[in-house]
């Protein structure tokens, strides 16, 4: 890997992580030395690129930090087609529509020697068998909610067709192959619960905000559903109590 290229994946490294990184992991998934990765780091502080910590306790890169426009790998662009062809097919009418507008985007932006992977790539997303479900609420104005922390009131019509009014602060949205799943804290049942976009009769979208930011809302939800996870894991081993 030449130098430039290294010194550009140490930045992307740094820039998705969540928690200081350590030069031992920077040199694993760069396959070179933690030598090297060290005077990397010390080149790249010299060039005033906002990263802060020291050798043994990790490094982070400071928010806001940005580079020019760089083009894309082939693997990068690959995996953005893939990802675009599934929502194409699978999205809400909004998302599909943007799905398909940013693959037009990228061939159109690529060098001519990259624009193959983007017109004729390795892999291909499936596409759906069945339709989704209509949904029955404007899915961008959901989108607008959650990341607006604004509360819905739903009238939702459950499998035995009896119906019920909630007011939810909307988490986020699970995009399945024929369903839609909203995701939210319910008021009436002070609980997270799940309602399919295809059975909600009607809804109003509040001014009102929740109490909580976004982003604990979100860690909080995160935080049942691995609990959740590990009670099944916990009942599907041979010698759980039955």
């Amino acid at each position: 890997m030449r130098r430039a290229d290294r010194l550009f994946q140490i930045i992307q490294i740094l820039r998705r992580a969540r928690a200081p990184i350590t030069a031992d992991a920077i040199a694993e998934e760069l396959e070179t030395s933690k030598r090297t990765v060290y005077r990397d780091i010390a080149t790249l502080m010299g060039q005033r690129v906002p990263i802060r910590g020291e050798a043994g306790m990790g490094y982070v890169l400071d928010q806001g930090f940005d580079l020019p426009p760089l083009m894309l790998t082939p693997d990068e662009i690959e995996a953005a087609v893939l990802g675009a062809q599934w929502v194409a097919s699978r999205g809400d009418p909004s998302l599909a529509r943007a799905a398909q507008d940013l693959i037009a985007k990228i061939g159109a932006s690529v060098p001519e020697r990259l624009r193959p992977y983007v017109l004729e790539p390795a892999g291909r997303a499936v596409p759906a068998w069945r339709a989704a479900a209509p949904d029955q609420l404007d899915m961008a104005q959901v989108r607008a909610a959650i990341h607006g922390g604004r509360k819905l009131s739903l009238r939702y019509r459950d499998e035995q067709e009896r119906e019920t009014e909630r007011v939810i602060w909307p988490v986020t949205v699970g995009y399945h192959e024929t369903v839609r799943i909203l995701v939210g804290w319910c008021e009436l049942r002070a609980a997270f619960r799940n309602f399919r976009t295809d059975r909600v009769v009607a809804c109003d979208f509040l001014e009102a905000r929740y109490p909580e930011r976004p982003a604990l809302l979100r860690a909080r939800w995160r935080v049942e559903r691995e609990a959740e996870g590990r009670r099944h894991l916990e009942k599907m081993r041979p010698d759980a109590p039955a």
